[in-house]
C-alpha cells in the first residue's frame, strides 16, 4: 500500500471496535484525511495522547481504499492539554475545528486553512488574547481563505468607498445607502473597526475593544459564518458565555439569515 507522510491537526475522533479510533485530520498537503489508529485506546498504545483533538502531529499513514491507517505519529505541538484546562479556550477550539472540517474536503489540499487553524490553536493555548476574540479572528480569516471575505469599509456590492453605516450578511458586509437591502443592520462604528482589526490581525485595536463592542461584533461574525455554511455550527451552542462574551447574534444581525430561510 502507498505510504505517505504529512503534518496534520487533529480535528476529532470517534471510537471504532474495542480499541481503535477513527481520526479526522486536516493535513497540510492532502487536505482532510480520515484514518484508523489501531489499538490507540489501549493503555500501552504507542500513540497515546498524540492523536487527540487540537494536537499538531507529524503523521505517517498507509493509504487505504476507504480509510487510511496511521503507522506513526510524532507530536509537533501539544496544544490539547493547555486548551482543555481552560473552558473558554476549549469551547472556542471546538468551534474552530468544526468550522475547519466544514470548510475543507477530503484529499483536497488546503495549506492555508491548515496553517490558519494551527496558528489559532497556538494562540488559544498560549492565552495571548481573549479566547472568543481569537475565535472571531479565525472565523473571519477562514471564511476569507474560502473565498467569502467580508467587507467592513467599502460597499460590498458596488465598491463605493466607505466607511458605510449599514451591514448585510447576504450582501457580503457593509453596504452603501443605495445598495442597502431590506433588513440590514446598523452596527456601531467601533464594531466594524473591531471586525476589520480581527481580519487584518491588528491586535492592539482588538484587545482594547469594549465588551459591548465585542458582543455586537461576535453576533455579526456568527451570522456571517452560518449564512455561508448554510446551516448552524453545533459547537457554537457550547461556547463559554461567562468568562468570555455572548456569541448569539442580535435580532438585527440575524434578520438577513432568517429572510433567506
Amino acid at each position: 500500500m502507498p505510504l505517505y507522510r504529512d503534518e496534520a491537526v487533529v480535528l476529532r475522533t470517534h471510537q471504532l471496535a474495542e480499541a481503535d479510533r477513527i481520526i479526522t485530520l486536516l493535513t497540510r498537503e492532502r487536505g482532510q484525511v480520515r484514518a484508523v489508529a489501531k489499538g490507540v485506546r489501549r493503555t500501552r498504545s504507542r500513540f497515546g495522547a498524540r492523536l487527540e483533538p487540537f494536537m499538531v502531529v507529524d503523521l505517517q499513514c498507509h493509504e487505504g481504499r476507504n480509510l487510511d491507517t496511521v503507522t506513526q505519529a510524532v507530536t509537533l505541538a501539544s496544544y490539547g492539554d493547555a486548551i482543555c484546562r481552560d473552558y473558554a479556550a476549549y469551547t472556542a477550539a471546538t468551534v474552530m475545528v468544526e468550522t475547519a472540517e466544514r470548510l475543507t474536503q477530503e484529499h483536497e489540499p488546503a495549506p492555508q486553512q491548515h496553517l490558519l487553524l494551527a496558528g489559532a490553536l497556538r494562540s488559544l493555548a498560549g492565552g495571548e488574547h481573549d479566547p472568543v476574540l481569537v475565535l472571531d479572528a479565525y472565523l473571519l480569516r477562514a471564511l476569507a481563505v474560502a473565498g467569502w471575505a467580508p467587507s467592513f469599509h467599502d460597499c460590498a456590492r458596488c465598491g463605493a468607498p466607505g466607511p458605510h453605516r449599514w451591514f448585510n450578511v447576504a450582501a457580503g458586509g457593509t453596504v452603501c445607502l443605495v445598495c442597502r437591502p431590506g433588513g440590514s443592520s446598523a452596527p456601531a462604528d467601533e464594531t466594524l473597526r473591531l471586525l476589520s482589526s480581527l481580519l487584518s490581525g491588528d491586535w492592539a485595536v482588538a484587545d482594547a475593544s469594549e465588551p459591548r463592542t465585542r458582543r455586537e461584533g461576535s453576533g455579526l461574525v456568527t451570522a456571517f459564518l452560518q449564512w455561508h455554511l448554510e446551516r448552524g455550527v453545533r459547537s457554537l451552542r457550547h461556547l463559554d458565555r461567562e468568562t468570555s462574551r455572548p456569541i448569539a447574534p442580535s435580532p438585527a444581525a440575524v434578520l438577513p439569515l432568517e429572510a433567506r430561510a
